[in-house]
């Protein structure tokens, strides 16, 4: 195929320059790599033209977007998470979307759990507290937290990563796993997590650490509100990796200040990279910008895996890792 025949695709955002090197092997590239956020207009006027577009979180595929770019078949996401497609408007204008599972399961659990101990035993209050020069003393109950080993440990959403974080919890910690989930897993699996299926209401109720890691759904927004957190323990953690809006971040904020709960974790959040601003005037969260994946490693794999998909699909029609194939229009399936 020559260069003047090769499809097209934009990279939305800064990669490895080695990913873009796999890339140009196979397309006309068109990169981004002083890494500007685009505005809508902006995606639409870089996508003209494009066969496909490697995006990340910051890229909104709506209608809109697509209805502007006809020429567009494949938007191949770096990350698991895709709440920036609209899936059925991609599928009616037969635009494939693929994500990229697994390659950060593990990195994520590991990160989640990292979450869930600085959260349970107070590390970022107590940080802050040593770097503001207060520490003079010592006091028997000072910054004493919640146990971890032998608690119970909550799962809401038990995928891929919410296993993980289940069997870190059994199998590392000692910890009785609950989980609940849109439908109950097989008993192998349940037996490979030591895990067993509750209620909403009464994995809210027991659990002594809650883990959110359920992808984000219209269905899903808020599942974690002020009903919900007035069920917790006043002595309960919640943990956030899954997606922002999952968790009402304004009705979070207010249970912290009141101690209806004692302390969250929280890595993702409503319209980040804004952060609501009542969560940085509460003492007991502890606050990332979105990093459970943000291992070299694993952020190189999420990129491959992008493009593995863009090159097998424009290229033999064949995605990894797609997310909508199935309700593709007909006269769009590779």
């Amino acid at each position: 195929m020559t260069l003047a025949h090769r499809p097209a695709v934009l990279v939305a955002r800064a990669v490895y320059p080695e990913v873009l090197d796999r890339l140009r092997q196979h397309f006309e590239v068109h990169a981004n790599q002083e890494d500007s956020v685009f505005t809508r207009d902006e995606l639409i006027a870089r996508l003209q033209g494009m066969d496909g577009v490697f995006t990340t979180g910051s890229e909104r595929m709506d209608e809109a977007v697509l209805a502007a770019c006809p020429k567009l078949r494949i938007c191949a996401n770096m990350g698991v998470g895709y709440n920036n497609f609209d899936v059925a408007a991609m599928s009616a204008r037969g635009v494939l979307g693929t994500n990229a599972p697994d390659v950060l399961t593990e990195t994520t659990a590991d990160f989640g759990f990292a979450l869930l101990m600085a959260t349970a035993r107070r590390v970022a209050e107590s940080e802050h507290f040593l770097r503001r020069g207060e520490w003079n003393s010592w006091r028997f109950d000072m910054f004493c937290g919640a146990e971890v080993h032998g608690s119970t440990l909550g799962v809401l959403g038990m995928g891929r990563i919410g296993q993980a974080i289940a069997r870190r919890g059994a199998h590392g910690f000692g910890m009785q796993v609950i989980y609940h989930n849109r439908s109950r897993l097989d008993a192998a699996t349940e037996a490979s997590c030591k895990a067993s299926y509750v209620s909403k209401g009464d994995l809210l109720a027991r659990a002594d650490h809650l883990v959110l890691v359920l992808p984000y759904t219209p269905a899903a927004h808020h599942s974690i509100g002020a009903a919900e957190l007035a069920q917790m323990k006043p002595t309960a953690t919640l943990v956030n990796i899954a997606r922002g809006g999952i968790v009402d971040d304004a009705a979070l904020a207010q249970a912290l200040r009141e101690r209806r709960i004692a302390a969250a974790g929280l890595d993702v959040f409503e319209g980040e990279p804004a952060v609501h601003p009542d969560l940085l005037t509460v003492p007991n969260v502890v606050l990332t910008p979105h990093i459970a994946s943000a291992t070299h490693g694993t952020r190189l794999a999420m990129a491959n895996l992008a493009a593995d998909n863009l090159i097998g699909y424009l290229t033999r029609g064949q995605a990894l890792t797609p997310v909508n194939l199935d309700t593709l229009v007909p006269a769009a399936r590779g």
